[in-house]
């Protein structure tokens, strides 16, 4: 198992691309601190990974209040000990352009920026004090290339490829990694309620949305997951500060 006895911490675990990589971390050995601001939804991952044999705890938290991100690190090493893995997975998705309002903007800046740099914040206290560790972002191809009516969210995405980038520079003389994964279009329980809501099958929405890339198909959790998995393991020990697509081809366009 890749990461034996490691301490992971995933926050946005209760579903989608988090629910999938903290249960794949788990399976590799790494005890993981489940983190979600839905109670239900976040125990039930922590229950998957026990009943599958491997150790989780479950932190109910909003990481845009400060208070909370500072007690994901302090239960995390209250329960397990330290941290050596950190993956920033939380967002929130404010899918607007022009119409987005200033409380938009504060929730979308708040949840997907200034949350992922306090829970980096406080983490990276304790990877210091245990000589190091890993950092996995999740950006998107959001951050990349323009979308119509989507800006509150991809200045989000945008603003998380640069903050991995000097996240690197100043954590590396601390022996701390950080890269970032950048998902394309991925089946989650999201997209599955943007196809209820638009009464589009998802033949219909696979085809249109996989003809964007060069696989002609969406991506699956999981396939986002073995990305991050990488990334945080000792296998990509002389990688930080990069940006890994896991688009199918679509911004190479």
């Amino acid at each position: 198992m890749r990461l034996k006895e490691k301490v992971a911490v995933v926050t946005g675990s209760g579903a989608g691309i988090g629910q999938g990589t903290a249960e794949l971390l788990g399976e590799e050995g790494a005890k993981v601190v489940v983190v979600d601001v839905d109670a239900d939804s976040g125990a039930k991952t922590a229950a998957n990974i026990k009943n599958k044999g491997g150790s989780s705890h479950f932190v109910h938290a909003d990481i845009s209040i400060e208070a909370d991100a500072k007690r994901i690190a302090e239960e995390a090493v209250k329960t397990f000990g330290r941290i050596d893995i950190l993956v920033n997975n939380a967002a929130t998705f404010v899918l607007k352009g022009f119409d987005a309002t200033v409380d938009d903007w504060r929730r979308s800046l708040g949840v997907n920026v200034v949350g992922t740099a306090m829970v980096t914040k406080y983490a990276v206290e304790q990877m210091k004090k245990t000589g190091g560790g890993a950092i996995v972002n999740l950006a998107s191809i959001s951050s990349f290339v323009a979308q119509p009516n989507f800006f509150a969210y991809s200045a989000t995405k945008a603003a998380i490829l640069q903050l991995t980038r000097n996240m690197a520079m100043d954590l590396g003389p601390h022996k701390i990694r950080v890269n970032c994964v950048c998902p394309g279009t991925i089946l989650t329980a999201a997209s599955q309620r943007h196809m209820d809501n638009t009464g589009t099958t998802f033949e219909q929405f696979n085809a249109e949305e996989g003809a964007k890339t060069f696989l002609g198909r969406i991506g699956n959790v999981r396939e986002v997951a073995y990305a991050i998995l990488f990334l945080a393991s000792d296998e990509a020990s002389y990688i930080t500060g990069s940006s890994l697509m896991v688009d199918g081809g679509y911004t190479a366009q």
